[in-house]
């Protein structure tokens, strides 16, 4: 008995609502949008490790934004670039995370 009485409901309900979906089919519009990204072409600056870092961490951080983070140990460099090989699957090659601990430890640790 329920359902007779429910179904009709849903159906009136649906029907009403129709010509609202309609409407809202025809004013979707998609634009294309333009952003200007800050420049991205410096490197990491020369020194032992810095082809490792440059070749490696690039992909995915500019140097600025590394080298703004604040000195750190070297056992927390490499918990850092433990993270981003297991956590955000970085194409980090596994022979160059020595270079690149070293780099960060001479450049941006904490004596």
């Amino acid at each position: 008995m329920m359902m007779r009485t429910f179904l009709p409901i849903t159906l009136a309900a649906g029907i009403a609502l129709l010509p609202c979906s309609a409407q809202a089919e025809g004013k979707l519009s998609l634009k294309s949008v333009n952003i200007d990204l800050p420049a991205g072409d410096d490197m990491f600056p020369n020194g032992p490790g810095a082809d490792a870092i440059n070749n490696n961490c690039l992909a995915c951080h500019s140097a600025d934004m590394v080298l703004n983070q604040p000195a750190l140990p070297k056992a927390q460099w490499e918990a850092e670039v433990d993270k981003m090989i297991a956590a955000y699957k970085a194409p980090i090659d596994p022979k160059d995370v020595g270079a690149i601990l070293d780099y960060l430890a001479s450049v941006k640790g904490v004596n």
